[in-house]
């Protein structure tokens, strides 16, 4: 096969496929020619057109002999013979030369190949759009003057268009009988564009044609008069593939149609294809609540626009607090019966927020300062002894590692682009991807009803926190950890205030004992001059600098670290190490403690218990040699003027005189020659002193170092601790920011967050079964490192929304992120807030497995690991609630947390077998002290959709009475709306199924309903992928089977 040579990537068999098609509709024309590149050369053959491609056949169904591309060349008919035609390329191909058996024949080909050409395609639709433009012109021209009049009339509606989201509800009548599913899709077009907005829900022939989901258009859509609104409908279960679908009928009105209605609704005939051909209707209406004191059933109330939702998506949604906080919107809008035959308005809205990005660049700009900041003070401790030098190197090439890692890291994230702000499923196993959280969404419905307006529910979701970079082969974080504590050494460790402490007294012993060494030094000068005065003021001075250096001294971290020091050599006699620098140290029974100077005193010691009171002695001695030189000088000075007196007794003034002796020089060197040993004694004090305690605070500044790095395991196993620690940290700040937003108004609320803090309660859905039990193992000790995060308040310079993101500051395990918020709304928090207080995270874990590897764990593994960590949370959970129980007493509902903490112990204790219960008892504690809500599984789509669901339809029917005959309904189509939320947003990306082409019975192929809980479990089971024999297995069977073989066993070896 012949192809004109083109840079363009062909696949030959979907050419032969195209080629030799049966169906000549696809063609645009095909027949006999006459081809060949030179004129007087040709040969017949079967072309095909379809497209911009002629294919060149042998014979009609035979082989494909040459594919042409009508693309950047000339079609033109040659002179002196009307039947035959060139094709000429600008590439510089060889012309090709056709030839038909007539003229109009010819003619025919010629119009089918130039308008191949898509050149041509082009300037025919660029004239059709000068067409279009001058038509509307004229329209608008001529219904200007009936606009105008009718202004007074329409201005309120075409304001709350243009203002508000516009909420329609689709209802079909006549397709019901016609088709299995109907499925509504909505578009709005203006001159040149249509755009998809929403698609309704699948409706069967057994219901009444009404979509529950309704479609929304947020304020600003281009929703104006003049547009149009198509509505098209197909049916859904031919729509398999991407390319094709079964179209129904299309119907479109224009805005102005619909709000200049009478009526609140308009009826449109669905036309099919051809436009003319009726077959069926649909049903537009705008949506409103209906009022309080009509008797009327739902079906005959006056539907009109939400004002009490347009006012609480326009004052709250276009906030610029809660624009910094999310982006990405994905609305739906549903209609609710409640037992009272009212109608019951849902609006449920998915958002992503840049806070998954911004706050792990930040977090990863701090460990960075940070760990540099630790290399650069380990440097400054000067020379050390090999042992202590090659701890030294450890922790620095321990430092370097994660720095070098974690500025690729940042590198690689700062490349993205500045809009980013969310990270799909699929590359949760993505090395520069490590630190961000996988599909971080905040997931908010707002209930309005007759009797509340716009009450919001929040939840927050994400994959699990886990590092899937690293794998989970040798478990996760909580396994690690406790490996390495069993492995590691047992020795002193110092908290992060404890080594700032013991560099103060290093620069502060730097700083003093110059000082007093050269005033010792200048007092023995100041003792040669007969001057008094002089002598004292430097004697005061160096009492001064004395007594500073030894307070300084008497700082019980010294002698502790002293004491640290000598058990630690106790415990290492005869021991050796390998550093990372490749030095052996050995520590002999000489006693030698690592650092320089400082030696055990006496060998006979050695093994015997370290004398507490020897460091007092030390700064004791500095003391008393202090006051020693102070006696001296006093008791020169008196002798000094007492021989005054009896030399002079009539030259007796206030002033200083000299010293007037037989021998001056005698006597100053007299006082020299006195006051020279207790200047050599004080120093030698303090250089002793300084000795031992420089020595005790290098060890407290080391040993600190080292355990805030080699102490804490390998730089693998840090690196995964921070990574789990950094795709959570977005997720709850994310979900305090919704929470504090929506609290502004709420006292109670106000004074919770200073005195007792903000709860967040993660639940998890992960199993405890393969991998899943890494994942659990790295998310409960992520969690638990939230408890060192605390939140505060400020004040944002402007209302911009790069201004009104939170900062991070602090170091690891004293993070502090600032939320600020506008000038108007921090003005009005109290004033503990308003001062910086900082509000505390309590965050608790909730496992429960509810997918099909559960089931396997439960019956043949080992479910300790989830019973023990919601054991421990229940105790978390009860301890804040006392804590808020004792504090704000008067809080609303605070008493009714007794019997919801009760049931949560007796489910916690309880040994049934996926206990979902226990999630939905501890979300209820949660949202009754106002805490943050947060759901994950592996990768936060399928058990994470059914988990967020369920909990969205039971706050509906628990608080605001939904219909219980309506509650599955709801269910159902709440969770079709996750299934195209997910496809929309990439978030099912190469999961291995295609969510438009679930059927109206299927889910995910993930969720096997024979597996999950009956209240998680989608309406039709689908087929599971486990072997039927395998899953017939019961643990009754299996200990029967094994008792038969020990039996065969024994009497065969007998």
């Amino acid at each position: 096969m012949k192809m004109r040579r083109v840079k363009l990537r062909v696949n030959r068999s979907q050419l032969l496929y195209l080629s030799k098609e049966k169906t000549s509709e696809n063609f645009q024309k095909e027949g006999m020619l006459q081809v060949g590149r030179k004129e007087t050369a040709l040969a017949e053959r079967f072309c095909r057109l379809r497209g911009n491609l002629l294919f060149i056949l042998k014979k009609q169904g035979g082989e494909l002999e040459e594919v042409l591309l009508l693309e950047k060349c000339n079609v033109m008919k040659l002179s002196g013979d009307g039947r035959r035609l060139a094709v000429s390329f600008e590439s510089g191909d060889s012309t090709v030369f056709l030839q038909s058996s007539s003229s109009a024949e010819s003619a025919s080909w010629l119009v089918a190949l130039r308008d191949a050409n898509t050149e041509t395609l082009r300037r025919r639709i660029t004239h059709l759009h000068t067409l279009i433009d001058s038509h509307s012109q004229e329209h608008t021209n001529t219904t200007r003057d009936s606009s105008l009049e009718n202004e007074g009339s329409t201005s309120g509606a075409q304001s709350a268009v243009e203002a508000s989201p516009l909420h329609l509800a689709v209802e079909c009548r006549g397709l019901v009988a016609m088709a299995a599913t109907v499925q509504v899709q909505v578009c709005v077009t203006n001159a040149h564009t249509g755009r998809k907005y929403c698609s309704t829900q699948i409706v069967k022939t057994s219901e009444d044609g009404e979509f529950l989901t309704s479609v929304c258009f947020r304020g600003d859509s281009p929703t104006n008069h003049p547009n149009r609104i198509e509505v098209t409908v197909y049916r859904p279960e031919e729509s398999m593939t991407h390319t094709t679908r079964s179209f129904m009928g299309f119907a479109s009105f224009s805005v102005r149609d619909l709000l200049r209605s009478k009526e609140p609704h308009i009826s449109l005939s669905l036309r099919a294809m051809d436009g003319v051909n009726d077959i069926g209707e649909v049903k537009v209406s705008r949506l409103q609540m209906e009022e309080d004191g009509g008797d009327k059933a739902p079906e005959h109330q006056c539907p009109a626009l939400c004002d009490t939702l347009h006012s609480s998506v326009q004052d709250k949604e276009n906030s610029p607090m809660m624009r910094a906080a999310l982006c990405a919107h994905i609305c739906k809008v549903y209609r609710f019966q409640t037992e009272d035959r009212r109608w019951l308005l849902v609006r449920e809205q998915m958002s992503e927020t840049p806070l998954s990005f911004s706050l792990p660049k930040q977090l990863l700009d701090m460990l960075i300062q940070e760990q540099t900041n630790r290399v650069l003070e380990l440097k400054e401790l000067g020379d050390l002894s090999p042992h202590w030098d090659g701890l030294r190197h450890d922790v620095i090439n321990h430092c370097n590692h994660l720095i070098g890692c974690y500025e690729e890291t940042l590198a690689e994230l700062n490349k993205l682009s500045a809009s980013s702000c969310f990270k799909s499923s699929s590359t949760k196993s993505d090395r520069h991807l490590q630190f961000v959280p996988t599909n971080l969404h905040s997931q908010r419905m707002e209930v309005t009803s007759p009797n509340s307006t716009g009450v919001w529910y929040e939840v927050i979701t994400f994959g699990a926190p886990a590092d899937h970079h690293h794998a989970f082969k040798h478990g996760g974080l909580k396994r690690l950890l406790s490996k390495h504590l069993h492995r590691r050494n047992s020795s002193v460790s110092y908290t992060r205030d404890e080594s700032c402490r013991a560099r103060e007294l290093l620069a502060s012993m730097a700083q003093l004992q110059p000082l007093i060494f050269g005033l010792a030094e200048e007092l023995l000068s100041v003792s040669l001059e007969l001057n008094a005065a002089r002598l004292q003021e430097v004697l005061d001075n160096l009492k001064l600098q004395t007594e500073l250096f030894v307070h300084a001294l008497k700082d019980e971290l010294v002698k502790n670290a002293l004491l640290a020091i000598h058990d630690q050599v106790a415990s290492r006699c005869n021991s050796s190490h390998v550093h990372s620098n490749g030095l052996l140290c050995e520590t002999s029974s000489d006693g030698q403690d690592g650092l320089p100077s400082l030696r055990l005193q006496d060998h006979g010691r050695r093994h015997t218990e370290y004398d507490e009171d020897e460091w007092d002695m030390v700064w004791i001695n500095v003391a008393k040699s202090l006051n020693c030189i102070i006696a001296m000088v006093d008791r020169l000075q008196g002798r000094e003027r007492s021989l005054s007196k009896s030399s002079s007794p009539g030259e007796s003034r206030g002033e200083a005189t000299p010293l007037n002796t037989v021998s001056p020089s005698s006597f100053s060197a007299s006082w020299q020659e006195q006051l020279l040993p207790l200047v050599v004694t004080l120093r030698d004090c303090v250089r002793e002193a300084v000795t031992k305690a420089r020595a005790a605070m290098t060890f407290v500044v080391l040993q600190g170092a080292v355990t805030a790095t080699v102490a804490q395991g390998s730089a693998q196993m840090v690196q995964r601790r921070h990574a789990v620690f950094s795709q959570a940290l977005p997720a709850v700040v994310c979900g305090f920011m919704l929470k504090l937003y929506g609290g502004l108004e709420d006292p109670d609320f106000l004074q919770q967050l200073p005195t007792v803090g903000i709860l967040a309660q993660f639940e998890g859905l992960l199993s405890t079964y393969g991998d899943e039990v890494g994942m659990l193992e790295d998310m409960e000790v992520g969690v638990a490192d939230l408890s060192r995060v605390a939140f505060t308040v400020t004040q944002a310079r402007t209302e911009q929304p790069d201004d009104l993101l939170p900062t991070l500051s602090g170091a690891w395990g004293s993070f502090i992120v600032e939320v600020p918020l506008p000038l108007a709304t921090f003005s009005s928090l109290p004033q503990e807030l308003k001062d910086g207080c900082l509000i505390r995270v309590e965050p608790v874990l909730f496992n429960i497995g509810i997918n099909q590897h559960q089931s396997l764990a439960e019956r043949f593994g080992d479910s300790s690991l989830q019973e023990r960590v919601n054991h421990q949370s229940c105790e978390r959970l009860k301890a804040y609630c006392n804590t808020l129980r004792d504090t704000l007493p008067h809080m609303a509902g605070i008493q009714s947390l007794a019997d919801l903490l009760s049931s949560l112990d007796r489910s916690v204790e309880s040994r049934k077998r996926k206990n979902v219960e226990l999630l939905w008892i501890a979300a209820m504690v949660c949202r009754k002290v106002n805490g943050v809500r947060l759901t994950s599984c592996k990768s936060a789509k399928d058990r994470t959709a059914m988990s967020v669901t369920l909990e969205q339809c039971a706050i509906l029917r628990e608080r605001h009475s939904l219909g219980q005959q309506h509650f599955s309904t709801a269910l159902d189509c709440m969770r079709r709306s996750r299934l195209s939320w997910g496809q929309m947003l990439g978030c099912y990306a190469h999961s291995g199924f295609t969510v438009s082409g679930l059927g109206p019975d299927q889910g995910p192929s993930g969720l096997q309903s024979s597996w999950l809980p009956q209240s998680l479990a989608p309406k039709a089971p689908r087929r599971h992928l486990y072997p039927v024999a395998f899953l017939l297995v019961t643990s009754h069977l299996l200990v029967v089977w094994l008792i038969l073989s020990l039996v065969i066993l024994l009497a065969k070896y007998q």
